[in-house]
This record gives structure tokens, sequence and C-alpha cells, in this order.
């Protein structure tokens, strides 16, 4: 039985937890959220903007309070934590203030006399779910451009994520969004297929593993519902031999070490050319043994526990497979000696095929530094992945880095600077990192039918 509860990864402690949805309440729902479609669909831009708006204004006040929940839930220090609001605040923000043009009728020009228009109209009911390591961010990306679209919106959060999924919900309440335009549900993995069985959902949106992507993606396809996925990634991150190497290795240490790397878009493999190797690795090492590692309340601390035992468990096994067949560590590969979910800051060379950490996604604090030869060699090896969401090149010469980027097996790619997201870039990836799009222009038309009007001559 899934168990909704706020333990506490810093110290194993669990301090609260909550009622699992009874199937009842979910047939409630689901009832309330389609009853509430029937007149927000018919709401105007103006209304659904403004209640972007509201969201947006709400999340921004309380930011403190929304930052320390998500501390307790997953471990992510307060300074990230509040990061993590900010881009909420603009995610909302934004959709208040595009959503009404990306809307706008879109005019064809007809060869044979008459007029068409694409009209953009939401589809109905959509569940989303969505995982623990950005619980407010991942939310955001995905229920405001569809509530701007006049979706509604059903959220199974992760288990552990309770009590952000509660103050959520309790944000649309206040900013006076429609009974049942936004509902939380508590819902367990059967319950969701359940939901995505119903005939009132339109679609659902998963942002998550691999494998929940495939289960979720099979029960979509059964009932031919419209999915979009946002899967792992081991994305590559370029040093090329004209790089910045300052610039690089801060980078990269932001890239592959904030939010303890639990995030699919860090950079987890991180490929550097011969030339630069050696001043780039002892560099990085430094950088790497800086880190701040503690109580992800305090101000100061740039890295805190992963998000549960199991997740220390499943990346400390990765590691010990790869040292155990030749990988060298550099520095940290190994869980940290006090109560809680702490593993430490770790480099990794001499990974080869052979080894787990090749192929497999590493969740958590663990970068993987490769040699390489040339560009050719790079692209070969940033591409020999079942992934495909991100990349990063590192190089003073942006002609040619674009040229690289255009070669990459990727969704996105950023050219001297990390990985990221913003309000108005499209995020997603392809191969088995998922596909459709999230935010940005693209995503407000991911779950609406453009419906075409056409008058004859």
């Amino acid at each position: 039985m899934t168990q909704y509860a706020v333990t506490n990864p810093a110290t194993g402690e669990m301090e609260k937890t909550f009622p699992t949805a009874t199937d009842a309440e979910i047939v409630s729902a689901i009832e309330r959220a389609h009853h509430a479609f029937g007149e927000w669909r018919r709401s105007g831009v103006a209304e659904r903007a403004a209640l972007l708006s509201r969201v947006s204004d709400l999340y921004a006040e309380r930011r403190d309070p929304l930052a320390a929940i998500i501390s307790r839930e997953m471990g992510k220090p307060r300074f990230q934590a509040g990061l993590e609001i900010d881009i909420v605040v603009s995610i909302y923000r934004y959709y208040a203030e595009h959503g009404p043009r990306f809307l706008a009728d879109e005019p064809i020009e007809i060869a044979g006399g008459g007029s068409a228009v694409i009209l953009k109209q939401g589809l109905g009911v959509l569940l989303g779910i969505m995982p623990w390591n950005f619980p407010y961010y991942q939310v955001a990306r995905f229920a405001a451009p569809n509530l701007m679209n006049g979706n509604t919106i059903l959220l199974k959060h992760a288990p552990q994520c309770p009590e952000s999924a509660r103050a959520m919900a309790q944000i649309f309440q206040d900013a006076g969004a429609p009974e049942g335009a936004y509902v939380n549900v508590y819902a367990s993995n059967a319950q969701a297929g359940d939901i995505i069985a119903d005939p009132r959902v339109q679609g659902v949106s998963l942002t998550g593993s691999e494998r929940a992507g495939s289960a979720v993606a099979e029960i979509a396809g059964r009932y031919l519902k419209k999915v979009v996925l946002e899967l792992g990634g081991s994305d590559p991150f370029l040093v090329l031999d004209d790089a910045n190497l300052e610039q690089a290795v801060q980078q990269a240490l932001l890239g592959r070490f904030g939010n303890a790397g639990q995030a699919c878009n860090a950079a987890k493999r991180i490929l550097v050319d011969r030339v630069v190797y050696d001043d780039f690795l002892g560099a990085f090492q430094d950088a790497v043994a800086s880190i701040v590692v503690g109580d992800p309340m305090a101000e100061d601390t740039f890295m805190g526990p992963l998000s549960s035992e199991a997740a220390l468990q499943t990346l400390d096994a990765q590691v010990q497979d790869a040292v155990a067949q030749g990988a060298w560590v550099v520095t940290g590969g190994h869980r940290l000696d006090r109560p809680g979910a702490w593993y430490a800051p770790t480099i990794l060379t001499g990974v080869t095929p052979e080894m787990r950490p090749f192929h497999e996604e590493l969740f958590g604090p663990v970068a993987v530094v490769y040699p390489v030869s040339n560009e050719d060699e790079a692209v070969r090896l940033a591409n020999d992945s079942a992934y495909g969401l991100g990349a990063v090149i590192q190089s003073r010469d942006l002609e040619r880095a674009r040229r690289l980027a255009e070669r990459l097996e990727a969704g996105m790619v950023h050219i001297n600077e990390g990985p990221g997201s913003a309000a108005e870039l499209p995020f997603g990836g392809v191969k088995r990192s998922g596909f459709g799009r999230e935010l940005g222009h693209d995503g407000m038309h991911e779950f609406v039918n453009r419906k075409l009007i056409r008058l004859g001559a």
C-alpha cells in the first residue's frame, strides 16, 4: 500500500503521515475535476491569466515556509529550495502574461479560396504524476500552461511529498480557483492507473523514472490517452580544448552537485579533451572537496542528504560495482557516517562499458569524468546512451560549439552555461528520456485541441 509520509532524510525520522485516498475519494476527485472543466473551459483567457497571476503572488509571499517544507521532505538546502520557489513564481507569471497570446486563433492561408483558422481549446481533465526532486517546479510546469488552456488538473505527487502537495492545493484554493480546477489526490499507483483509464480523463503527464514512464505509457496507450513523459537522463558535459576552464569547473560543479545531483538534466558524464584533462580534473577535484555538506535548513549548506535511504543504497551499489571492476575514486565514493541518507560528493574515472555507471543514470552526487581525444570521440561517447535529455558544451568558439550541438542526440543543448530551465524555454528529451515538451510556447500546446474551422469561399 502506498504510504504518503514526510520522512526527513537528514535524520531518517518519519515526521508525519497522510492517509492514502480511498477509491470513493478518487471517484469524487475525478467527478469534481470533470464538472469544473465544463465551466473552466468557457472562462475567458483574462480570467485564467488572473488566477495564475494570483497563484504566482502567493508563491512569492509564502517563499520561506514553502522552502522549509521541501527541505524536510526531500533534503533540499534552504537556499536552493528558495531558488526553486523563485522559478515557480516566474512560470505562473509567464503563462499569465503570455498565455493569452499563445491561445490566440491562428489564421491559415488557403489556396482554393475561403478562409480557415485554428482554435486552441482545452481537452478536459488531466492527470499529473510528479516526482520528489523538484516538488514545486515540476508541478508548476505542468499545471500553469494547462490551467491557462482551460484544462483541469488532478495532481498525484510523490508519496514523500504530501506536505508540499497539500500546500500547493491550498495556494490554488486561496487564489480563488474554481472548485475542482486543481485537485490534489494522495493516490496509490493502482489508483493512478484507474484515473488514466477513466473516460473523463483526457491525458496524463509524468515526470519520473523510465520504469514509471513505461508503466504509465502502457496504460495510456491502452485507453488512447495523450501522454507527455519527462524521464531520466545521463546528460553529457563536454569540455573542449579551448574552453574557459574556470567557468567549466564552476558550471560542472553546480550542474552535477546541485540538489545533491538529483536532477534528470544534471551533468552526469563529463567529457574532457585530453589537452586540458589534467588541469580540469585537478581543479574540479579541488572544487568538489570544498562542497559544504550539512544541515539542509542552514543557509550556507550547498549539499544536503539524498532524498531517502533507498536512493542512497541504489547509488552506492552503482559506485561499488564500478570500483570492483577497476574504476578509480578520485574523491568520495562512500556514505557519510551520520544518521540519515548522506553520501559524499564523488568523482569517478576509468568507467568502462562493463560497469553499471556507464549506461545507468546516477541519481545522486557522483560525477563520472572521461578523457576524449577529439570532437568525434566526444560526440560518440556523448551519444552512447539510451537517454537523450540535455547536454552542455564548453568552448570559446561559439560557431564550433553550435556545429557540435547539432550532432548531439539530445532535446536541449546549453553552450557555455550549465544545465538549467526557464519559463520561456521548452524542456524535454528524446530516446528513453521521454517525449513531449513542457514550458515555453511548446508547453502550451501539448494538451490542446487544435481545432480547424474552415469557411468556404
